[in-house]
């Protein structure tokens, strides 16, 4: 690893990536963090996406395999003291590696270009934790794409990137969409327009998910509003048959994913 230890966190370099925590300047600078080493394996994984590279020297003892591949790929490096991993850092434990990297989203027309068959939507919702697992949710049940409409949380959300394990850098996940046009698209392109609601008149048992499928999720507290209900081709509910009053958005959305993706693979 090339250069002495970053020890001074008013340094411009570190001060540079530190800015990337706050939205208004992701947006500006066109770059975000990738904190932890499951994200920057995935992020290494994109040609011209990682951009530089942050490490404890433990994190250099414990991934090698991630260090080399960075300077390989001609990805500066930089070791960086305990000090300013923890500027750097947004989780309480610092896992010791951080990456700048290059915004991934695509354009809305992109994400659906072809023959998509499964889509997540997200629309309203807030919570970055909820969010990420619904891209690694997403991702896991083979889904073609993921969709945060304008009033969602920001993917880049630090919380968001890593609930998301990686998931941001592997499908097509579009920003700031309005939910009636991308409702209007995904219908245009032949899916059917799921709303995932606790008060739908049809559950999971009841609907045929064999055919191309945009699921739509909703805010954790309120769910979705009515307006978006009445865009939908169908609003559904996952079945409750336990005591449980509720499944929270996450594990709803899974179930609701793994559902389409199951009745489209089975013969």
């Amino acid at each position: 690893m090339a250069g002495s230890e970053l020890t001074n966190v008013k340094s411009p370099r570190v001060k540079a990536a530190r800015r990337l925590t706050k939205r208004a300047f992701r947006e500006q600078d066109r770059r975000f963090l990738a904190e932890g080493p499951q994200a920057v394996r995935e992020a290494l994984k994109l040609e011209g996406v990682p951009l530089e590279l942050f490490s404890t020297a433990d994190a250099e003892l414990r991934h090698p395999e991630l260090i080399t591949e960075a300077t390989l790929k001609g990805i500066p490096v930089h070791r960086a003291s305990g000090e300013v991993m923890s500027e750097l850092s947004q989780t309480v434990t610092p896992q010791g590696l951080v990456a700048v990297c290059k915004l991934v989203h695509v354009p809305l027309d992109e994400a659906l270009e072809g023959t998509p068959r499964l889509v997540a939507v997200l629309a309203h919702v807030r919570d970055p934790g909820n969010a990420g697992t619904v891209m690694r949710a997403a991702d896991a049940a083979g889904a073609d794409a993921v969709i945060f409409t304008d009033a969602s949380v920001d993917p880049y959300n630090g919380k968001c990137v890593r609930a998301s394990a990686g998931s941001l850098f592997h499908l097509p996940v579009v920003i700031g969409a309005p939910v009636s046009a991308a409702v209007r698209q995904l219908k245009e392109r032949g899916l059917r327009v799921l709303a995932a609601d606790g008060a739908g008149k049809h559950t999971l048992d009841d609907v045929d998910l064999t055919g191309p499928t945009a699921w739509i999720f909703g805010n954790e507290a309120w769910g979705l509003p009515e307006e978006i209900l009445s865009e939908a081709d169908d609003v559904v509910r996952v079945p409750i048959y336990g005591q449980a009053e509720s499944l929270n958005l996450a594990a709803a959305a899974a179930v609701c994913l793994y559902s389409s993706a199951r009745a489209q693979r089975v013969p």
